[in-house]
């Protein structure tokens, strides 16, 4: 099937004037705006970034206020070939997104990031290593790899930071240095850390370690 257009509000550098950019892809449920107030926060430290925040392309199963990259067979009752479907168009999606953006903004891909929050992570692991040109970074929020076996479909290989609350009740902890140790013995510069006591979300301390992540990967 062809891309699905996805649509996003735009924060930060004035258009025209970026020389970077960040895109968030949010969790299953939520909607893009929920990422973009992160570009508040960031803006200031990373000037010149431009902050996208696309809604995922379909009306949640489990929640319809919101939005998801794939269904979830444990929450919505979908089957594993479903999932497995709706992950490989939503990553069809994301790289005609990330090719928009870039050709929006005049930038190379290795001046664009990608930020994932639980299934917006597990969209960025799965789309950023396919594509040809490597991105500047990718910074993964409570989530997971897809597919463990990166040999068998890594191309390009952008640094990777992961960050897990221990005390995650949807997306278990274990997964980061499961993603860590494959994406390390695919050969891709990887960090990980995780925060005590923190559920499934982002608290201050993660945020502070992808902005200085952002800050050294993206070019100013």
């Amino acid at each position: 099937m062809p891309p699905r257009p996805l649509t996003s509000a735009r924060k930060g550098a004035p258009k025209g004037s970026a020389t970077s950019a960040v895109i968030f892809l949010h969790g299953y449920g939520a909607n893009g705006a929920d990422l973009l107030g992160l570009a508040d926060p960031l803006a200031p430290h990373l000037k010149g970034t431009a902050f996208y925040a696309p809604d995922a392309p379909e009306n949640c199963q489990g929640n319809p206020f919101g939005f998801q990259w794939f269904p979830i067979p444990w929450l919505d009752g979908s089957s594993e070939e479903a999932a497995k479907a709706g992950a490989e168009q939503a990553r069809a999606d994301i790289d005609a997104f990330i090719d928009k953006v870039l050709a929006e903004e005049g930038l190379a891909p290795s001046a664009l990031a990608l930020v994932g929050f639980s299934q917006g992570t597990m969209m960025s692991l799965a789309t950023a290593p396919r594509r040809a040109e490597p991105i500047a970074a990718v910074v993964g929020f409570s989530g997971r790899l897809l597919e463990k076996d990166m040999a068998d479909w890594i191309v390009s290989k952008p640094p990777v930071l992961l960050i897990h609350g221990d005390a995650d009740p949807m997306v278990p902890v274990q997964s980061l240095p499961e993603a860590a140790d494959a994406l390390t013995r695919a050969g891709v510069e990887t960090y990980a850390h995780v925060c005590k006591g923190l559920g499934h979300s982002i608290d201050n301390e993660g945020l502070s370690l992808a902005l200085g992540f952002l800050h050294e990967k993206l070019p100013h």
